[in-house]
């Protein structure tokens, strides 16, 4: 998924936009700071988003709180089973932080299919084009 995501937001009809990637448990709060928006990707694990994510935003939180309010972001997020928990964490943290979510959310439960690898490289292009200069 993460794949689909990154050829997305890299398709080379987006000029003007330079994808960065870090692993969650790396994201400093320069990194939240200096970027003007985010995608995000976790499994679901016990219902809930990964470790480091949440580690990612317990990081940044306060940081970014009023610099980055209004900045889009997009979440790709896969789970076996029990995602919902996950998805409403993130979204409760992303509204608390007033980012807006600026496309559909990719949940996929289970082994991911070609349809569900197409939603995730077009969440990675939808978000990456709205970023173009």
């Amino acid at each position: 998924m993460f794949e689909a995501v990154l050829r997305g937001a890299t398709d080379p009809e987006i000029e003007g936009v330079e994808v960065v990637r870090r692993p969650a448990l790396t994201v400093a709060p320069v990194d939240v700071l200096e970027a003007d928006g985010y995608l995000l990707g976790t499994p679901a694990n016990l219902g809930y988003m990964s470790g480091a994510l949440k580690h990612a935003f317990d990081t940044v939180y306060y940081q970014a709180l009023d610099t980055t309010r209004g900045r889009p972001f997009g979440l790709y997020l896969h789970g076996n089973e029990g995602t919902e928990g996950a998805v409403r964490a993130i979204d409760a943290i992303t509204t608390g932080l007033g980012w807006v979510k600026a496309a559909e959310h990719v949940v996929v439960s289970g082994k991911p299919s070609k349809a569900d690898l197409e939603q995730c490289w077009e969440l990675g292009g939808t978000i990456a084009a709205q970023l173009m200069v």
